[in-house]
């Protein structure tokens, strides 16, 4: 915001003078304005106008774009919600990325629920072989803490099964993958397939963070081509 820039006055000089406009409605879009008058003295910049006063002024002008989102707080209102639903719609499996503090995007996850979706939360971290993980009957040994003898148990496809557990009002069950940028290309390819071979299935993969809610097509970033698995 244009304001924080007030809390910066005791970094310039003592000469400097700030004046604030607004242009605008602040509910379509602000411009705002800084004004910045700094009076050079004699021995100030190398090829500074001689003569009357000793010194001259320079003006810089500064702007700052400000929308609405800056005066209702980010965490309110999100205005590309429908782009959202409809590029989950399109790409079946994206890539997002969150800022760090987090809780953005619980708002589009709450979204998809709206629209009728089912949720299978799960964590790259211990996932194991994905395709096998998701779609086939898969072992997982469990921990034996070097007294009882190595067990392995069967347990079947997770995705396979929660399909056929959903309601028939449900409109699709969506994976959405935790820390998936400790996942390999490979394994991000396979989510970026697994619409395609579950036609009801979307992927959400958390592949890290930026300074606001983002997303991209997972196959983009599993440098797939666009209209493999079509």
């Amino acid at each position: 915001m244009a304001a924080c820039s007030y809390h910066q006055c005791a970094l310039l000089p003592s000469s400097v003078c700030l004046q604030h406009h607004h242009h605008k409605s602040p509910f379509f879009h602000c411009t705002t304005t800084l004004s910045l008058t700094t009076a050079t003295t004699k021995q100030g910049l190398a090829g500074r106008q001689r003569g009357g006063g000793g010194g001259y002024g320079r003006r810089t002008v500064v702007r700052c774009g400000i929308g609405i989102g800056d005066f209702i707080g980010g965490d309110l209102v999100k205005f590309d919600l429908g782009r959202w639903l409809s590029d989950v719609e399109e790409h079946k499996a994206l890539a997002i990325y969150s800022p760090h503090e987090g809780g953005y995007e619980g708002r589009y996850l709450n979204r998809l629920r709206y629209q009728g979706y089912h949720f299978l939360d799960l964590s790259a971290r211990g996932l194991g072989d994905p395709e096998a993980t998701l779609t086939k009957i898969h072992p997982v040994c469990p921990a034996h803490l070097g007294k009882q003898p190595i067990a392995r148990w069967y347990f079947p496809p997770e995705v396979d099964y929660r399909l056929s557990l959903l309601p028939p009002n449900a409109k699709g069950l969506v994976v959405w993958i935790l820390e998936a940028k400790v996942l390999s290309k490979a394994e991000l390819q396979f989510l970026a397939l697994l619409p395609s071979l579950r036609p009801k299935v979307r992927v959400i993969a958390e592949c890290g963070n930026w300074r606001k809610f983002m997303w991209k097509p997972l196959k983009e970033i599993a440098a797939l081509p666009a209209n493999e698995g079509a």
